[in-house]
């Protein structure tokens, strides 16, 4: 047998058992990318060339980024800033139906977009919201798949570590990619406010809170919440204006995350270490997978396997929007147990130059992926977040799928609308000079 088609059926079959047998898929990656070497290389030379693309995959300046927006997130989690947001969006949707519901969204949206991270939102403001909402006669069920559906936008709205992996991957701006990001997360925030809204149509007389506060409070609670959410400004403002690079504005991120937490007296110094160390397991894992991703990426390439995926789609059809549709679904399968980063580092180098045949812009391309991934934490088998956010609300995950359906249907029609109106992800850079017009 050829070689390459050898090392393409260890990557496949590898990789299908590995998930099968729920191995961890960091563990997986770089198993099957390890015998697939061999099988090309030789066990010498495989060895050699596997540790090396694992360390050249995470030595690089820009990923950076990653633990420090990860270590900010820590300290955001731990300073008592989710409740602060929380309060603020409250104040925006006290008088909608659901209310407690679409605060949990525009909170989540909040504290995603200013820790970067869809766990960490899942977690912290579903802590501070669930309790509330059951308080007000809430299914539990829906309470859950409320904080697991909109959690991921933050992943969308800048700062995201998710488009900094494909920064590097495309070597597009990551500026430009943060502003492409804006308008899609912003859409599946609203696609999860309408299923919401829909849902409460269903029950009039249910589901309304009397906590509504006065202009001059809610004021009060808004301007309380501003030096969290300045952080965004500080962070996206500075790296728009040239005045930092991402890395740069990480450690910002971080200082600032600091500072503030002393102006709150929200953590002791006592509580460093754990903080420092919560941080580093996060980035251990995200580091790992990084560097088994680009080992892969280093086998599938010396093994022809992208080339011979491209040959494949464009020898089924030239339309660009059924080869869209091919490789939106295959990403959508793919999401579904594989984190975004490696998912991105894996099949972005595959389907991108597809793409820019096509005549896809990168950074639109960029926007598709990163919101079609994100589907994947809140979809099982391996959707941390949907995990993270069933444990908070102390259930199973079963009940909480059953109720997250709608959201998952709205989103993917945001999704649509993202893939195939590219002003949606394109507007913003253009507007603000980042990209060609």
């Amino acid at each position: 047998m050829d070689p390459s088609t050898l090392a393409g059926l260890i990557l496949l079959f590898g990789i299908i058992i590995g998930i099968v047998f729920s191995v961890p898929i960091a563990v997986v990656i770089g198993s099957v990318s390890l015998l697939a070497a061999v099988t090309l290389l030789g066990l010498e030379e495989a060895v050699l060339a596997t540790a090396q693309r694992m360390f050249t995959g995470i030595n690089s300046f820009p990923l950076l980024a990653i633990p420090l927006f990860v270590l900010a997130g820590v300290i955001m989690n731990n300073g008592g800033i989710a409740g602060r947001l929380v309060d603020a969006a409250k104040v925006m949707t006290g008088r909608m139906p659901a209310s407690l519901a679409q605060t949990n969204i525009v909170a989540n949206s909040l504290f995603g977009a200013v820790s970067g991270a869809a766990v960490a939102a899942a977690a912290a403001v579903g802590t501070v919201m669930n309790p509330r909402m059951v308080k007000e006669k809430y299914d539990r069920r829906f309470a859950a798949a409320v904080n697991v559906a909109s959690a991921p936008s933050g992943m969308l709205i800048p700062p995201s570590n998710t488009f900094i992996v494909y920064s590097l991957v495309s070597s597009t701006s990551i500026a430009a990619l943060f502003m492409a990001g804006l308008i899609p997360g912003i859409l599946w925030a609203l696609a999860c406010m309408i299923v919401t809204y829909l849902y409460a149509r269903r029950q009039p007389g249910k589901l309304k809170s009397d906590d509504h506060v006065s202009f001059t409070q809610g004021l009060l609670v808004i301007w309380r919440a501003v030096p969290s959410l300045l952080m965004i400004i500080i962070v996206v403002g500075g790296i728009l204006a040239g005045f930092f690079t991402a890395t740069e504005s990480a450690s910002i991120a971080v200082v600032y995350c600091l500072i503030l937490s002393a102006i709150y007296r929200s953590i002791k110094v006592s509580e460093l270490p754990d903080i420092l160390i919560d941080a580093g397991r996060t980035t251990a894992i995200v580091m790992l997978l990084v560097a088994v991703s680009t080992a892969l990426s280093f086998v599938m390439s010396f093994a022809r396997i992208p080339d011979l995926i491209s040959d494949t789609i464009l020898g089924v059809t030239d339309s660009k929007v059924v080869v869209l549709l091919i490789m939106m679904v295959v990403l959508l399968v793919i999401g579904t147990f594989m984190d975004p980063t490696p998912a991105i580092l894996i099949f972005v180098p595959i389907f991108l130059p597809i793409a820019l045949e096509l005549g896809v812009d990168p950074v639109h391309f960029g926007a598709m992926v990163v919101m079609n991934l994100s589907l994947g934490v809140i979809t099982p088998p391996v959707g941390n977040v949907l995990f993270v956010g069933a444990r908070v609300a102390r259930l199973r995950i079963e009940p909480v799928i059953g109720k997250l359906w709608p959201f998952l249907i709205a989103i993917l029609v945001a999704l649509f609308m993202v893939v195939f109106i590219p002003q949606l992800s394109l507007w913003l850079p253009k507007a603000m000079g980042l990209i060609a017009g």
